[in-house]
């Protein structure tokens, strides 16, 4: 059995409930319109497809008879928010194992865990993610023998914030037979102890494998229980559709599974990890529109380097911080053509992980490259495209690529890429207004479970270059920022055309699916700090009700004849 488990019961039943024409009225309601502005709205109609019907705007005539009618009180409507880069799986895992992402020092991390263990005393491992060196202050990776004395003996694996590194203490080391004489494999590190080359504890990017092979594979139940988790967060924070980047063919099934039960709830638009997964999943071609629209697979996720955080960004000069290292490339050009070649002959849409300057060029090269060869319409992906060269700026507008960026990372990384790059290497980095100057399409997203899933967040972070404490002042390189339309469209129509779906999610408005939020700002005109704090009052997915604030749940029930109901008891 893999966790502690604690193993979080999956979500109640959801059975789709009957649908009918439904009006919902009187509503302060704003769309983006798919062309880089917004537009205004007072009413819609949802089909008995879950599909809009049509839009009222001022003035206009609403049908005299329908099925149901739901009394919006003047409250905002926007459209669901689409997170175009997370880890549905592993949003999930970390609700049902340690979550380390709010210490704020190394002892307060190795209290947390030596609580958790021993809360977990059935746990064969320790598992856990979210920590994070830097705010902890230390110009360091923690080591095992810090952790050996928080877990009792019993093998622990935590992986960093990134995902892009993992601590192992001295008895996961063990278990793995990992050794002085081990070699770390190829785009792979393997931190030693200073003077030696014992393992210090710290499993950088391709390494990681070497502990994570020798843990217990979750069950397909921990799996259906984590796809549960993985949805009330996503809900309740107004996702209503997700890229899951790195879909295994297990998280397929469960994915499957979960919708074979009806209770598949948000719409997944999954990136195989890797082309063996992809294989396996989609075969031939890309999956077709499964389940009513709530699940495809369009493509492949592929790695080209790590993150920056530790140090394992592909740089074209070495690290500020450590000369000696210009990252950790996760193969060459000629391997990441040849996989987006093999993906692409057969259809398969291509995203590449990129977040240092050359990993950035080197995927720029492969796309100007293939696209002499595989032509129409392939919306080449570049997740992250944190750190850019200015000189490549330009290229991102060619051949149709889009950037998939989240920018709470700006926020979260601003300290730590100024420490990692330096200040005359910064041009480029996290730039939004840049990039979509040269006319690629922008595309936002969380990278959840590396950050929490909060699209309002990311708005605020996208018009200020801001973090909660409103630092710096006037934003960090405030040239970069964006205008709420442009955040809006990247969050909804943006994030649904880079996942080839622009012809059904992304707006409110005739012929799109009927997913929407009430929310208790506009963000057109709240304030960033409220704008930041916007709160969801309820998520709708065709035209249901599938999560309320008031029960903080998910929704079972024919939602909009009891939201109907609950509007004439109002």
């Amino acid at each position: 059995m893999l966790l502690a488990s604690t193993a979080i019961a999956a979500s109640p039943a959801l059975a789709p409930s009957a649908l009918a024409d439904v009006l919902v009225d009187d509503v302060d309601g704003v769309t983006a319109d798919g062309k880089g502005g917004v537009e205004r709205f007072e009413g819609f109609l949802i089909g008995n497809d879950g599909r809009i019907a049509e839009v009222y705007r001022h003035g206009d005539k609403r049908p005299k008879k329908v099925d149901y009618q739901v009394d919006g009180k003047g409250r905002v409507v926007v459209p669901g928010m689409i997170d175009a880069h997370g880890h549905v799986m592993g949003t999930g895992f970390a609700k049902m194992t340690l979550d380390l992402s709010m210490a704020k020092t190394l002892d307060e991390a190795l209290s947390r865990i030596s609580a958790w263990a021993a809360a977990h005393p059935d746990a064969p491992w320790i598992l856990g993610s979210g920590w994070n060196q830097v705010p902890w202050g230390l110009d360091r990776m923690p080591t095992a023998a810090e952790l050996d004395g928080a877990t009792g003996g019993k093998p622990a694996w935590l992986t960093r914030v990134d995902g892009h590194a993992g601590w192992a203490n001295s008895a996961a080391i063990a278990a793995a037979g990992v050794t002085a004489a081990t070699a770390a494999p190829a785009g792979g590190e393997i931190l030693r102890s200073a003077g030696s080359k014992q393992p210090s504890g710290v499993f950088v990017d391709g390494a990681m494998a070497l502990i994570e092979a020798k843990m217990p594979r979750p069950r397909p139940e921990d799996r259906d229980a984590a796809l549960g988790e993985a949805q009330l967060a996503l809900l309740a924070q107004g996702v209503t559709a997700i890229a899951d980047m790195g879909t295994s063919i297990e998280d397929w099934q469960s994915m499957r599974r979960t919708a074979d039960d009806g209770r598949l709830r948000i719409r997944i638009v999954s990136y195989a990890d890797g082309v063996d997964n992809m294989t396996l999943i989609g075969g031939p071609r890309p999956t077709p529109w499964l389940y009513g629209d709530h699940l495809k697979m369009n493509g492949v996720k592929l790695y080209l380097d790590g993150a920056l955080g530790s140090r394992g960004a592909w740089l074209k000069q070495p690290y500020a911080d450590a000369a000696g290292t210009r990252g950790l490339p996760r193969m060459n050009e000629t391997q990441l053509s040849n996989l987006m070649s093999r993906a692409a002959m057969d259809n398969f849409q291509v995203a590449v992980h990129a977040i240092g300057d050359q990993a950035n060029a080197t995927v720029l090269d492969s796309i100007e490259e293939l696209s002499a060869t595989y032509k129409g319409d392939r919306r080449w992906r570049i997740e992250h495209a944190q750190i850019v060269d200015p000189a490549d700026l330009p290229r991102f507008g060619k051949f149709g690529t889009i950037a998939s960026m989240q920018p709470q990372h700006e926020a979260s990384d601003r300290t730590m890429a100024e420490a990692r790059l330096g200040p005359n290497r910064l041009g480029g980095a996290y730039a939004w207004k840049s990039i979509a100057a040269t006319g690629a399409k922008l595309a936002f997203g969380s990278d959840t479970p590396v950050e929490p899933a909060q699209p309002f967040v990311g708005l605020a972070v996208a018009v200020t270059r801001q973090g909660a404490d409103n630092q710096p002042f006037n934003g960090w390189q405030p040239q970069e920022a964006l205008s709420r339309e442009a955040a809006l469209g990247a969050y909804t129509t943006g994030a649904a055309y880079a996942m080839f779906a622009e012809d059904r999610l992304g707006r409110i408005a005739k012929g799109y699916r009927a997913d929407f939020l009430f929310v208790d700002a506009d963000p057109m005109l709240a304030t960033p700090d409220k704008l930041r704090a916007t709160r969801v009052l309820e998520t709708w997915i065709d035209g249901k009700l599938a999560w309320s604030a008031a029960k903080d749940r998910m929704i079972a029930k024919d939602a909009a004849k009891d939201s109907a109901k609950d509007s004439a008891a109002r």
